[in-house]
């Protein structure tokens, strides 16, 4: 009787390691999911920061070697990312690109001025570094520029959006982290609970606690490695096919923040599966045989 109770026994808990794996795997992916969305948010605030361009305007009356002097000590600054010179021709080509030409009925001359246009670093890109950049400039080239134009309110504007995004989503992610690991133990007790007549045999023939929890232990370890595994190259297709359907979140890729967020599913699967396996079987092994049914 007691044999036949073991393999009808066995028999059940296959299919419910399968559907503990496949329930672990989904849960991690959703967690996957979210964690590159919250590393990637501040990505997605620098390079949005980095995309907003800076111009210092160059007077009329400027000769070209002071033109050529602003230019090389713009370049020459660290947190420049890149820098163009603008000329008379390029401002009104791009003026025309953007808006019409019906000017030319007006006046037949070119008024826009030359500058010097360029990007900074992310980490410049705040409303000080622009300010005290705005007074180097304009302290060691005030009779060559006329005006220096940065987009302050934007800057403003995105650094609110990140900052606020930020804290909604790390609040997200910290109550879906909770629900995450909550579900997954659910899953691994309701697979456990298939072996529990295993359990309380072994004990009764008397094996150690030792001996009947290390092999559930270990097949805990691989299941919850599968599991992962799993959740991680589902989220990896995921993401590349986002890319591939919006190509700018291409920027948006960094190998740290990837490498952050795999290794946490792989750590959050292995550990949740094995913390719950053991406490699920500690459990069968204290409670009373008639207690199981």
């Amino acid at each position: 009787m007691t044999q036949f109770g073991k393999s009808s026994s066995a028999k059940r808990s296959k299919p419910s390691y399968a559907y503990a794996i496949i329930g672990v795997a989904l849960i991690l992916f959703l967690f996957g999911i979210v964690g590159w969305m919250s590393l990637n948010l501040k990505k997605w605030g620098e390079v949005l920061k980095e995309q907003l361009q800076v111009n210092a305007y160059i007077l009329p009356s400027a000769t070209q070697k002071q033109k050529d002097s602003v230019f090389q000590f713009v370049t020459s600054l660290p947190y420049v990312r890149n820098a163009e010179y603008i000329t008379k021709d390029k401002a009104i080509a791009s003026y025309n690109l953007e808006n019409d030409s019906s000017w030319k009925k007006m006046i037949d001359y070119n008024p826009l001025p030359e500058s010097v246009s360029f990007f900074l670093n992310s980490n410049y890109v705040n409303k000080d570094s622009l300010d005290n950049l705005r007074n180097l400039l304009l302290t060691n080239y005030g009779h060559v520029i006329s005006e220096f134009q940065d987009p302050q309110k934007t800057i403003q504007n995105v650094g609110s959006f990140v900052k606020y995004a930020t804290i909604f989503v790390f609040i997200f992610a910290v109550i879906g982290t909770i629900i995450v690991i909550v579900s997954i133990d659910n899953t691994i007790r309701l697979a456990m609970y298939s072996n529990r007549f295993i359990i309380k045999t072994m004990q009764m023939v008397g094996a150690t606690r030792g001996f009947i929890s290390r092999p559930l232990n270990v097949k805990a370890v691989i299941n919850g490695t599968i599991a992962a595994l799993i959740a991680i190259v589902a989220m990896i297709a995921f993401m590349l096919f986002a890319e591939s359907v919006v190509p700018w979140l291409k920027q948006l890729r960094d190998v740290t923040n990837l490498a952050i967020v795999v290794a946490g599913m792989l750590i959050l699967g292995i550990t949740i599966s094995w913390v719950s396996t053991h406490r699920a079987v500690i459990k069968y092994l204290k409670i009373k045989l008639d207690d199981l049914y």
